[in-house]
């Protein structure tokens, strides 16, 4: 039998975490997926059904990348929406393209019942070692916690850095220290020396800056190249992003029962996925007078398609600008541009007209 060499489809920062848990916690060799470029999407989408949405593309199409790379053993993911049955179908569609190669699906596993992770990852390494794993994953967890909240201040501030590329130069420098670390008094001391250096980067922030709040789908707003690098946009024109959705706050905190009696005025059914999160959050930022919210999703996602006139209720109610974005294989790059301009247009006039 070749060596186990297992690789997981590329997610923003979080292919740091990943491949910690892979090779320090499962103890097998691990294949670092490349970033969703162009490539990526054009490769998905040859050998995915037209109308899938595109996270099932792009990790369909990261899937032959990592192949190419030499993984042997793919790790597909579960999830609370229609991703969670993809498994079969990426393994089914690889199987016809003639690629050789082993399927762990973790939709198998359920977070109620933390064991049956265990079982998954045993299949991957026999000889794995459940006091290991779990010392390795409770670090990993912690290791997400610190990077969302460093990434939380960064979409915050770095519309305003005096020195360009200064905080993207620090977030790489952060990442790539993760990597080395063996403990969690080691993780800590790291993650505070670096949000301290970030904190302590110059900054120029008007007193009362434009205020942009992000909603959506999980995969969409946490890859940057689904979303076309929409944070970093709006940066440039000088916005303060703030995008709650994450791993820590939706999935190991874990709000969920409280959403529904916040939002009560405008949803009494859990519509699966995101959604619920997308509707709170939109409330959250209109009763916060933020100047804006802006909707990203991929195209053909139920839970966030149902979750829209909800949204447009609070926009009706609370007076606050949504733009909507539904991303696909064939979306523009100068059609998203141009609206993303033609919205900040809008919101500078609004915030004059309020003065």
């Amino acid at each position: 039998m070749p060596e186990t060499k297992v690789s997981f489809p590329h997610l923003g920062s979080y292919c740091v975490p990943i491949e910690y848990l892979f090779t320090r916690g499962v103890g097998v060799d691990y294949v670092t997926p490349p970033p969703i470029t162009r490539r990526t999407l054009e490769i998905g989408s040859r050998y995915s059904p037209d109308t899938v949405c595109a996270p099932f593309k792009y990790n369909l199409g990261n899937y032959i990348e990592t192949i190419e790379a030499g993984a042997n053993t793919l790790v597909q993911t579960g999830g609370v929406c229609r991703l969670g049955y993809y498994g079969e179908l990426h393994e089914q569609i690889l199987r016809d393209l003639g690629y050789k190669v082993r399927f762990v699906n973790m939709a198998r596993a359920s977070y109620s019942n933390p064991a049956s992770f265990y079982s998954e990852f045993l299949s991957i390494n026999p000889d794995l070692s459940l006091k290991r794993v779990a010392a390795v994953l409770t670090l990993v967890l912690k290791m997400v916690e610190h990077i969302d909240a460093f990434e939380s201040y960064m979409r915050n501030n770095v519309g305003f850095e005096c020195e360009e590329g200064s905080f993207d130069r620090l977030h790489q420098d952060f990442l790539a220290s993760l990597s080395a670390v063996e403990s969690h008094k080691e993780l800590s001391a790291i993650s505070k020396l670096y949000m301290r250096r970030l904190k302590e980067l110059p900054i120029n922030r008007p007193k009362n800056p434009l205020r942009v709040g992000i909603i959506g789908e999980y995969y969409t707003i946490m890859e940057p190249f689904s979303n076309h690098f929409m944070e970093k946009s709006l940066a440039r024109m000088g916005i303060a992003v703030d995008r709650w959705i994450n791993i820590s706050n939706t999935l190991l905190h874990n709000p969920s029962k409280k959403v529904i009696t916040h939002i009560k005025d405008y949803a009494k059914y859990d519509m699966g996925a995101t959604a619920m999160f997308s509707i709170d959050k939109a409330l959250e930022f209109a009763k916060k007078h933020y100047d804006g919210i802006i909707h990203v999703k991929s195209f053909g996602c139920t839970p966030e398609i149902d979750a829209m006139t909800v949204l447009q209720n609070i926009s009706n109610d609370y007076k606050i600008p949504i733009l909507y974005f539904s991303f696909d294989s064939q979306t523009s790059e100068t059609g998203i541009q141009t609206r993303l301009e033609a919205f900040y247009d809008m919101i500078v006039m609004r915030k004059e007209d309020r003065k």
